[in-house]
């Protein structure tokens, strides 16, 4: 054997201990990976199903911790709680009026059912049963109503929908909770005349409005003219032949006490006052 040769048996000898570590850690890595593959967590407002090699189960699992075999389950989560759904519907009213209603959906998958949605429809059932249903039953109730109508009843249209809505998508184990119109939106030209509709209400209603006050001061007017006259009637029936009499010497005695004792020669176009001095001097 050549000196500085080693031998092949004694190489291996060498090599083994750092590939058993190599293939151990390896084999922990696996089995650490495989460990925390058997644990998926069910978050809260949702229920899980598992889904084992493709193939769903109908097993439903509430939010929590849930064992699952590794690399070959996994648990879909599917959201309970309730969902908006927001959708602008163009349609026309009975009166033929174009009308873009904005509708706000607020709807929740019934937990006890949601395999049947999965399995049935999948994950995209908002997209293939709710946004559907919102577009065709808005159509199918504006056009039921006027579009004044649209606007005074608005209320009464919404829940007309929201049982509509209610009953296509119970099929489907979906729950609506509630609906809102949000808006309608009408062509400028009905804008316009209900805006001059408007106006034309209010100049009335000022017109009305008006008239009932010229009406009440005109009453006043006439109750204020009725005392006046009761009032003169009244002190009409006071005044006496007597009472006459006793004015007049009032009025003299007055005259009386402001005389300056001097006679005036001639008043107005009167027969002039005797001047009883100057016939006294003759």
């Amino acid at each position: 054997m050549e000196l500085g040769m080693v031998p092949n048996s004694t190489m291996a000898k060498r090599k083994s201990p750092v590939g058993r570590i190599i293939v151990w850690s390896l084999l922990g890595v696996v089995f650490l990976i495989a460990v925390l593959n058997s644990f998926a967590i069910v978050q809260f407002g949702h229920v899980g199903l598992y889904k084992t090699l493709g193939k769903l189960s109908d097993t439903t699992l509430m939010p929590g911790i849930h064992f699952k075999f590794p690399f070959v389950q996994k648990i879909i989560q599917v959201n309970v709680q309730v969902t908006k759904a927001e959708t602008d519907t163009s349609a026309s009213s009975k009166d033929l009026q174009p009308v873009s209603t904005h509708v706000a959906l607020n709807y929740s998958v019934n937990k006890e059912s949601a395999y049947n949605l999965m399995n049935n429809i999948g994950s995209s059932f908002d997209t293939i049963i709710v946004a559907p249903a919102i577009q065709e039953i808005v159509k199918e109730v504006t056009a039921k109503y006027a579009a004044e109508d649209l606007i005074a009843k608005r209320d009464m249209v919404a829940n007309e929908i929201r049982d509509l809505l209610t009953k296509r998508m119970s099929r489907y184990d979906l729950v609506v909770n509630d609906i809102n119109i949000v808006n309608f939106k009408f062509s400028d030209a009905f804008n316009q005349s209900i805006e001059a509709k408007q106006v034309a209400q209010q100049q009335a209603l000022k017109a009305e409005n008006d008239l009932k006050r010229i009406q009440i001061e005109a009453q006043q007017t006439i109750a204020q003219a009725q005392a006046e006259a009761e009032s003169l009637k009244l002190k009409k029936q006071e005044v006496t032949p007597d009472l006459i009499a006793l004015k007049q010497i009032e009025v003299q005695q007055e005259a009386i006490q402001k005389w300056d004792g001097k006679l005036p020669s001639v008043t107005g176009g009167a027969t002039p006052f005797i001047d009883v001095n100057s016939m006294t001097a003759k």
